[in-house]
C-alpha cells in the first residue's frame, strides 16, 4: 500500500531560461541556473527539507512543519537575490507552499505538490506564495512573513483556499488572527481505529482513495472526501465530496453538507456519501475531549 503523507510542500521554479540562454549562450545559462538551483537548496537543507524531486529548472521540496517551509521559501528568495546580475539580467524564481498529502519518491505527485506547484506557476518572478491551509498552522512569530491581503488572480480561480504572498517584509502584522492554542482534542473513532485531532494533527483527511488518515470502503464515498481541521476557533469539518457528509449530533437533527463546511461541537456521528443515520460499519463518530 502507498503510504500518503500530509506535509508542507514548497515547489520552486527558476524563472527564463530562454531569455538566459538567448544573451548568456546556453553554456554559461546551464551554470547560471545551476548556482540559483544550488542556492536553493541550501535553503532546503538549512531548514532541514526534504527534496522530493528535482526536473530541470523546477524543485520540490517537503516539510515537516510549515513555519520551516515558510522560513526556506523566504530564505531562497532573499539568496537568490543576493546574485549578482549576468550582462544585465537578474536571476529570479518563483515559489508555492501548500500543506496538503504527500507520496513517496517515484509515485505519481499528490495534491500537496499539486497545488504548490500551481500557487508557484501563478507567482510573479520574485515571489512567493503560500494557501491559507499553511497560514493556518504557523506559529505567530512565522506569521509575520505572511501578507495581509489575499492574493487574487485569474491562474488562482478555483482553489478553496486564500493564497498570500510571503517575504521577509510583506507586512510586519496579518489578517490572519494570531494562534491561540486549543487545550482541547477531537477525538475520532472507525471502526476499531482511534485518533485525535491536535496540535501535532491539525488535519485529518477522510476518503475511499488508501492514504487517507480515515479510509472510508463504502462506495458512496469520494477519494479525498472530506477533512477535519483544528482552527483557532475550533474544530471544522469541510466537505469536498460528490454525495455529500452528514453529521448528526446531540440535538438528533442531520445535517448534509455539499462543498461547505461546519463547525463541530460533538459529540456525533458522520456519513460519508450516506446517511449518519444508517447503520453502516463505516459511520465516523467524534468527540471534543
Amino acid at each position: 500500500m502507498i503510504q500518503r503523507k500530509n506535509l508542507c510542500v514548497l515547489v520552486v521554479e527558476v524563472v527564463g531560461r530562454d531569455r538566459l540562454i538567448e544573451v548568456l549562450g546556453s553554456k554559461e545559462a546551464t551554470h547560471a541556473i545551476e548556482r540559483c538551483i544550488h542556492r536553493v537548496d541550501r535553503a532546503i537543507a538549512a531548514n532541514n527539507g526534504e527534496t522530493l524531486r528535482s526536473e530541470g529548472d523546477r524543485i520540490c521540496a517537503a516539510f515537516e512543519r510549515c513555519d520551516a517551509g515558510i522560513l526556506a521559501a523566504c530564505e531562497m528568495l532573499d539568496r537568490v537575490l543576493c546574485l549578482p546580475p549576468l550582462r544585465g539580467l537578474r536571476m529570479t524564481v518563483r515559489v508555492g507552499v501548500h500543506y496538503g498529502g504527500v507520496f513517496p519518491p517515484g509515485e505519481p505527485a499528490g495534491d500537496g505538490e499539486q497545488i504548490a506547484t500551481r500557487l508557484a506557476v501563478a507567482a510573479r518572478r520574485g515571489q512567493a506564495l503560500a494557501s491559507g491551509a499553511v497560514a493556518m498552522l504557523l506559529s505567530a512569530a512565522t506569521r509575520h512573513f505572511v501578507g495581509t491581503e489575499a492574493v487574487h488572480s485569474p491562474d488562482l480561480e478555483g482553489l478553496e483556499w486564500p493564497v498570500f504572498a510571503l517575504g521577509r517584509h510583506v507586512g510586519m502584522v496579518t489578517s490572519i488572527p494570531p494562534a491561540i492554542r486549543v487545550s482541547q482534542r477531537l477525538r475520532i473513532r472507525h471502526q476499531q481505529d482511534v485518533l485525535f485531532v491536535e496540535d501535532q494533527r491539525p488535519i485529518v483527511l477522510f476518503g475511499r482513495e488508501l492514504g487517507n488518515d480515515v479510509v472510508i470502503i463504502d462506495p458512496r464515498a469520494s477519494r479525498q472526501h472530506v477533512r477535519i481541521e483544528r482552527r483557532r476557533e475550533g474544530f471544522f469539518l469541510v466537505d469536498q465530496s460528490t454525495n455529500g457528509t452528514f453529521v448528526v449530533e446531540e440535538d438528533g437533527k442531520e445535517r448534509c453538507l455539499k462543498r461547505s463546511e461546519v463547525a463541530l461541537v460533538g459529540p456525533g456521528r458522520i456519513g460519508c456519501g450516506f446517511s449518519a443515520n444508517e447503520v453502516e460499519r463505516d459511520l465516523v463518530f467524534f468527540e471534543i475531549v
